[in-house]
């Protein structure tokens, strides 16, 4: 530990613990966005009173929309950890970020598992720097999920995505060995954000592709908000082991703002709105996470 690094919140664990359990028992670890800080209790909450693990995350771009810190965000969580006295295998993540030195500011804050994403940059840069979190989030104790194939929004599926943004297996199976990551995000044709009428889609002959690849590495699936129960089942359920976390952030923000009747506002902003309406936002992104959970952990947990 360096001097500056914080311990994690009590009974964090790693994504190198949580999902190799996952993929083992078929179920995915449903790992939440909840970006505002007021929607870190009801996501914990929902977790806890399902008896499920979960992961709690924010991304570097979710960070600067809302005027956090990674400190700030894993004093919330720590907080709530404490209050509920949380005791379901959980981990505190750092989601999409391609600067190393926010990934040491998530770390020093006592992040147990940081997400580095240069999926936008060539091969050889990708696994390079890549290669080079891993070396040193592991000399910390800290897990690390890495990117390959490129994700995009849903608003800009129709230009940006197709199969030639997806992840190539055999390109998969050289980075997880180049690399060493706990985790790897794969494009098999999900985004982010709300998907348009014409839905989500999945390739899974991809997907098993990859599976084949990589061996055991744990596989996750970014743009899980909106995805039909159906797809999400087949994805987890895949013969060999499907993926293993999936993130959710789109559908807490949008039944938060939905109870709340107004436009994003920053955290602060946020807290300060009546104490009836917060909680009416609240119930609704709580209900969110039941349903997620109940989704993701049907096929082997509990």
């Amino acid at each position: 530990m360096t001097p500056r690094q914080l311990p994690p919140p009590p009974g964090a664990s790693t994504l190198g613990e949580l999902l190799p359990a996952a993929q083992r028992a078929g179920y995915a670890v449903p790992a939440f966005s909840p970006r505002y800080l007021a929607c870190v209790q009801p996501v914990i909450e929902a977790a806890v009173e399902l008896r499920a693990p979960f992961i709690v995350e924010i991304s570097q771009r979710e960070l600067g929309w809302f005027a956090l810190t990674p400190a700030a965000f894993r004093d919330e969580v720590d907080r709530v950890v404490r209050d509920l006295a949380v005791d379901v295998p959980y981990a505190l993540h750092l989601d999409h970020t391609w600067e190393e030195d926010r990934i040491r500011q998530a770390m020093d804050a006592g992040f147990t598992s940081v997400m580095f994403d240069a999926s936008q940059q060539p091969y050889d840069e990708n696994a390079t720097r890549s290669r080079a979190v891993v070396e040193e989030a592991h000399a910390r104790g800290v897990s690390v999920e890495t990117e390959l194939g490129k994700l995009t929004t849903t608003a800009l599926m129709a230009t940006e995505g197709g199969p030639d943004s997806y992840t190539d297996p055999d390109e998969a199976a050289r980075f997880v060995e180049t690399t060493g990551c706990d985790a790897l995000a794969i494009s098999v044709g999900t985004a982010h954000g709300a998907y348009p009428p014409s839905g989500a889609t999945i390739d899974f002959a991809r997907l098993a592709a990859i599976r084949a690849a990589v061996g055991d590495v744990p596989l996750v699936l970014h743009g899980g908000s909106g995805l039909p129960a159906a797809m999400v089942q087949q994805a987890i359920e895949l013969p060999g082991g499907g993926i293993s976390k999936m993130n959710i952030a789109t559908d807490f923000e949008e039944a938060l703002l939905a109870a709340v009747g107004g436009e994003r506002r920053t955290s602060a902003e946020l807290a300060a709105l009546p104490d009836e309406v917060l909680a009416q936002g609240r119930a609704a992104v709580k209900q969110v996470a039941r349903d997620k959970i109940r989704l993701l952990l049907a096929g082997g947990h509990g």
